[in-house]
């Protein structure tokens, strides 16, 4: 029997601590700390996927509220991949951005993204400005 998985876009009842934690286990830790994972969350759109009552998906846009978003932490524990879960998620978050270029940047789920609906588009370019993660 597969969990019930519940889909919400608020943070309500997160434990900060423990999602860093899982996130650490599952390797997708880029090293923020639970407080500043906490603020990423509160300053984007969300959608979280729940099983069990623990966090086991996470995606979240940044947008400027009218014409541009950038997905981001789009993440699924491993134990609960290949479900539609991650699928799922996007779909909620892309209904939050309407009229909007939503861009992303992966670099091994390029199979996983165009089938819900993204195309390449150029390249992408990044910086960190100053040293990461200082706060």
């Amino acid at each position: 029997m597969l969990d019930e998985v519940i889909y919400q876009n608020d943070l309500m009842n997160v434990d900060w601590d423990r999602l860093k934690a899982v996130l650490a286990e599952d390797e997708f830790d880029n090293g923020r700390t639970p407080e500043q994972l906490r603020s990423s969350f509160e300053n984007s759109r969300v959608v979280l996927a729940w099983a069990n009552g623990e966090v086991i998906g996470t995606a979240r846009a940044l947008s400027d509220g009218v014409c541009n978003a950038y997905v981001v932490d789009v993440w699924t524990r491993s134990s609960f991949r290949r479900r539609g879960i991650a699928r799922r998620m996007l779909e909620l978050l892309l209904a939050q951005l309407p009229g909007q270029h939503v861009y992303l940047f992966t670099d091994d789920a390029q199979p996983f993204y165009r089938a819900v609906g993204f195309q390449p588009q150029g390249t992408g370019m990044g910086q960190v400005v100053g040293d990461w993660l200082i706060w």
